[in-house]
């Protein structure tokens, strides 16, 4: 018999399948391993000048397409008002870019067991190589090839992703096996984070779990819940008192760093975070509407600095927190089309986390708990002023909003 030829909804699927799976399990491991998925689902999105598929957008979709186009021009047309070096553009520009992936995965959809398997396999990956480092090579805190804050909260972002697909997993074939493979993925993105020592995004952990209750308690029966709860909390102990893992030292610094703050020495991790704080808070009051500028912002932490109001550490680092950050360079304009990217797309798939199909409610909380994870993320780092940062929000945000639109579809719940 002769082979049936490959249509290219088919060969659109296979290829935007390995780019999403590439996402979640090289995106720490590799060299920029954060690029490789997006950059090749970017490439595949030229395609479309060519075959112009139809793509049914509907008012929703140009609402996510307008954030992060807004945010993108919004933010290089502020660089290009104060003269900006052109290097600045890089990171603001790679939001816009996300726009044409979008319509890409909606025209071909990866497979969803490509998208979760992924992020499994990065959890595991990323958790195998925090532990070599931290208990073999003897690395006080774990990191990869990106900084360690980063790793640690991505790491921890894979795992909330594999929580989120638990949804997913349970109405697949082999339901047991594909969530024990989601709970696996969830506790190895869990520990890259706890080796790599990133306090920052555990505060966020109790609405995070919040959210993955209110979208799934129901579904589980009480007495799972209690023995679930339980064993989170003995995790949770036994974590904290091994000494391997540094949670304890860790946890036990912040309060030490606070103490010494109190007495006047900012020299420590969150002594100088607070100092950037004070400072970023100073310089907004000054320039509420306008902000400082790209460059200007240095210069007006400098000379607090030089008046001995913040340490000279903070004169040249960002203020470690994305929405000060945000309007001390950038103004009321910065902070508002920040809020728009974090907002937006948690009202959108906010809306469909009591859908009765639970692939769609899967895909509808990772999607929502992205925004907040990352808001969470910003309070002690600008995350967005690092590649790996803007690459996974902006990016796996469509893809995840992509794969969601589909199964809608799918389902005839076009709205």
């Amino acid at each position: 018999m002769a082979c049936q030829p490959i249509d290219e909804t088919t060969l659109g699927r296979c290829y935007s399948s390995l780019a999403v799976f590439l996402m979640g399990a090289i995106v720490l491991v590799v060299p920029s391993g954060y690029t490789y998925g997006a950059g090749l689902l970017l490439l595949g999105s030229l395609i479309l000048l060519y075959l112009r598929p139809a793509l049914h957008l509907q008012q929703e979709d140009r609402q996510l397409m307008a954030v992060l186009a807004m945010y993108s021009l919004l933010f290089c047309a502020q660089l290009w008002l104060e003269g900006a070096d052109a290097s600045a553009f890089d990171r603001p520009s790679r939001f816009i870019f996300a726009v044409p992936v979008l319509l890409f995965v909606l025209a071909y959809p990866p497979r969803l067991a490509l998208l979760w398997s992924g992020l499994v396999v990065g959890g595991l990956l990323t958790a195998g190589w925090a532990v070599w480092q931290k208990l073999f090579l003897g690395i006080e805190r774990a990191t990869g090839y990106t900084y360690v804050i980063q790793f640690g909260n991505i790491s921890m972002l894979m795992g909330i992703f594999c929580l989120a697909g638990l949804g997913w997993a349970a109405v697949q074939p082999r339901a047991r096996s594909w969530m024990a493979f989601m709970l696996l993925g969830a506790l190895a993105g869990m520990l890259g984070s706890l080796l790599s020592g990133s306090r920052g995004g555990w505060i966020g952990l109790p609405l995070i779990f919040w959210m993955l209750y209110r979208a799934y308690g129901r579904e589980v029966r009480r007495s799972i819940r209690l023995w679930g709860l339980a064993l989170v909390c003995t995790g949770a102990v036994l974590l904290y008192s091994l000494p391997q893992t540094g949670l304890h030292s860790r946890v036990q610094q912040a309060f030490t760093d606070i103490e010494l703050f109190q007495q006047g020495d900012k020299w420590t991790s969150l002594g100088a975070r607070l100092d950037m704080w004070q400072g970023a808070l100073q310089l907004i009051a000054e320039k509420p509407l306008t902000g400082w500028g790209w460059s200007g912002y240095r210069q007006g932490m400098q000379a607090l600095a030089d008046d001995g109001i913040v340490i000279q550490f903070a004169a040249e680092n960002h203020a470690h927190n994305e929405m000060l950050d945000a309007q001390a360079r950038r103004g009321i304009l910065g902070l508002l089309s920040l809020l728009a990217l974090y907002l937006v797309p948690l009202r959108l798939f906010s809306r469909r986390l009591r859908a009765e199909d639970l692939e769609l409610r899967s895909l509808a909380l990772a999607g929502a708990l992205l925004p907040v994870a990352f808001m969470d993320f910003g309070l002690s780092q600008v995350f967005f002023g690092h590649n790996s940062g803007v690459m996974v929000y902006a990016f796996w945000l469509v893809v995840l909003w992509g794969c969601m639109r589909t199964r809608e579809r799918q389902l005839g719940q076009v709205r």
